[in-house]
């Protein structure tokens, strides 16, 4: 008796220690960090966002190193409200057809201090979460080519040649040496002031490659064998005269610009590991303050190019540093491939493209191409109950991103691909590869599609996710074309007269480019609905409509005693819906302000084309 009750406390110790230690999940519990299921995300591309320091833009030394590798004849920072398409007097100085080269060399100014200066019309929006795409040391506009993790870009800061001077004294390899540059210190007030007005803040991850600017690249390129970074990168040969080698290394996906770390059986090998390990701490625990003054979790940058093994490690320091983090991936993937990820030892959510591919099938494919309301009430049930409890809740429900047309685009240019179909659709997409792709603005029509998405994604189960400008009306194919200058109203826009071939629209095609208020206003409306209604966060999910006929969807979240019914009409044409009221008698609708009142136990409400409701139940 003794020794069986020796085994069960040493049993129950063990597993004690395997869940605290994160190597095992509770499946009865959540492991999701509870503020994520609440939170309205909103993804800024830095460089795109605001200039609001011009004394720290780019200078064409800034940009060498990143594609495309030709160094440019002239260079300057591209007008903010120019003509997308238009190539400046300096672009055509440097005598290149390829357009795509001129759209990578642009930088506009965007910075963190543009950033801070925005928080203010975020929080009015109703935004209380944050996710910045790359923000580390880098040349290019996107920053996946990262030349270190542990700096902010010396251009996103006030002192970028002071900033230079002073990473050159650093030994990376030893975090005792590294300092705090002038851009990095606006990145901790960038932190402090996002914390001030509400808002949770997360970073890029970019843990699978670094860019040749970076500094373990630039040694092992220097000096080859001898480098101590040398089992850092996947090198295929080092330069050899005798062996008559040259130097080779993998890229991801064959980028050369992107050398890619290496990985045994415990993933990331632990030169890279260490480094990552240390800039992980540097960005949630900053100067030892606590985690208070971090970071709030990450965004981790093609999640599945990297084993689980070092995911497994990671989220064990990231958990340590900050119980509450969130971490969200990027795998653009079958449902049943993600999965794995979200076990509760890896990431809490993921950038929900599958929600994005099955809203698209079910609101813009056209006639032949979409789903039934049958067929899409089945694959949002799949996506709510393939994660374990909570997932779902916490992942970025999002249509428009970096790697993405926007929204509105995608609707103007609806039956060119399927979005699901990611390998084929991300080129049909881009305008630079697809001389049919639309770049038009959206019209009226389109634009009430891109409202009918909303009102789902604001209801829905997780957390709504917007890609900067979205909101305001923002077109755009699929990169380069998505990272066009936010609109501000200081800004004065040129019209858009020219074309990606360079020839000119006729002047009934021009398109004036400008805040689209109403649906900002939409926007607005739909995110503080959400705000303020637990049911919408927290809230179970249960289907009350589906009428393939019809085109109807509707469904019901509950949550504490508050019942909110969420109903859609996906058909062309004026529907009435009549539901069994349940009890209830009176019925508010938020969104189109309108009191509805049960008679004889039904519910009859009249809904506009591409339009819905959202039913307060009293």
């Amino acid at each position: 008796m003794r020794i069986k009750l020796l085994f069960i406390l040493l049993l129950f110790f063990t597993i004690s220690r395997a869940y605290s230690d994160g190597l095992a999940v509770d499946p009865t519990k959540e492991f999701v960090p509870q503020w994520a299921k609440s939170a309205v995300w909103y993804q800024i591309f830095p460089e795109r966002f605001r200039d609001g320091d011009p004394s720290n833009n780019p200078k064409i030394t800034d940009i060498l190193g990143a594609d495309p590798v030709e160094a440019p004849k002239q260079w300057q920072i591209h007008p903010w409200g120019s003509d997308w398409y238009k190539l400046q007097p300096y672009e055509l100085a440097n005598g290149e057809p390829e357009l795509w080269k001129h759209l990578l060399r642009r930088r506009y100014g965007g910075d963190l201090q543009g950033i801070i200066d925005k928080l203010g019309y975020l929080q009015n929006l109703g935004i209380n979460a944050i996710y910045l795409n790359p923000v580390f040391d880098s040349p290019s506009l996107h920053k996946y080519d990262g030349a270190s993790y542990h700096h902010i870009d010396p251009n996103f800061g006030p002192d970028p040649k002071g900033d230079r001077l002073l990473i050159n004294k650093e030994n990376p390899l030893d975090p005792k040496t590294w300092i705090w540059t002038s851009a990095d210190e606006l990145a901790l007030l960038l932190i402090k002031k996002a914390h001030q007005h509400g808002m949770k803040i997360i970073f890029d991850g970019v843990f699978n490659h670094m860019g040749i600017n970076s500094f373990a690249f630039k040694d092992l390129k220097a000096h080859q064998e001898k480098s101590p970074y040398k089992d850092w990168f996947i090198v295929h040969s080092f330069d050899n005269p005798k062996l008559g080698t040259k130097f080779e290394y993998k890229g991801w996906f064959g980028v050369k610009s992107l050398p890619e770390w290496r990985e045994d059986e415990q993933g990331i090998v632990n030169g890279p590991k260490n480094y990552i390990f240390n800039a992980t701490k540097r960005w949630m625990n900053p100067k030892g303050m606590g985690n208070s003054f971090g970071i709030d979790g990450w965004r981790l940058d093609v999640a599945f190019e990297v084993d689980h093994a070092f995911w497994k490690d990671w989220r064990k320091l990231v958990r340590k540093i900050n119980p509450q983090a969130y971490l969200t991936a990027e795998i653009v993937d079958k449902p049943e491939k993600v999965k794995p990820y979200m076990q509760g030892d890896e990431f809490d959510g993921e950038m929900n493209y599958n929600f994005a591919f099955t809203a698209a099938e079910f609101f813009f494919n056209p006639q032949g191409m979409n789903i039934t309301p049958t067929q899409f009430d089945e694959k949002l049930k799949q996506l709510r109950e393939l994660y374990p409890k909570g997932v779902a809740y916490v992942s970025q429900n999002l249509f428009g991103s970096h790697d993405t047309n926007r929204i509105a685009s995608h609707v103007v240019n609806r039956g060119i691909g399927n979005f699901r179909d990611w390998g084929n659709y991300f080129n049909l997409s881009q305008a630079i590869n697809n001389p049919s792709y639309q770049v038009r603005k959206p019209n009226r029509e389109e634009i009430q599609l891109q409202k009918l998405f909303v009102i789902l994604q604001m209801t829905y189960v997780g957390a709504p996710m917007i890609y900067y400008g979205d909101e305001v009306g923002m077109w755009g194919g699929n990169d380069p074309d998505n990272r066009k200058p936010m609109l501000w109203p200081d800004i004065k826009y040129q019209v858009e007269r020219y074309l990606p071939d360079g020839s000119l629209r006729a002047e009934h095609q021009v398109d004036v480019v400008e805040i689209n208020n109403d649906l900002k206003q939409h926007y607005l409306q739909l995110i503080h609905i959400r705000n303020n209604h637990l049911a919408l966060q927290r809230g179970n999910y249960k289907t009350l409509l589906v009428d393939d006929e019809n085109d109807l969807y509707g469904f019901q979240r509950s949550y504490q005693g508050e019942t909110i019914w969420v109903l859609l009409n996906n058909s062309s044409s004026e529907r009435t819906v009549k539901l069994a009221d349940n009890g209830r008698n009176y019925f508010t609708d938020l969104l189109n302000d309108v009191i509805y009142q049960a008679e004889l136990g039904k519910l009859a409400v009249t809904i506009p084309a591409k339009w819905g409701v959202i039913l307060m139940v009293k």
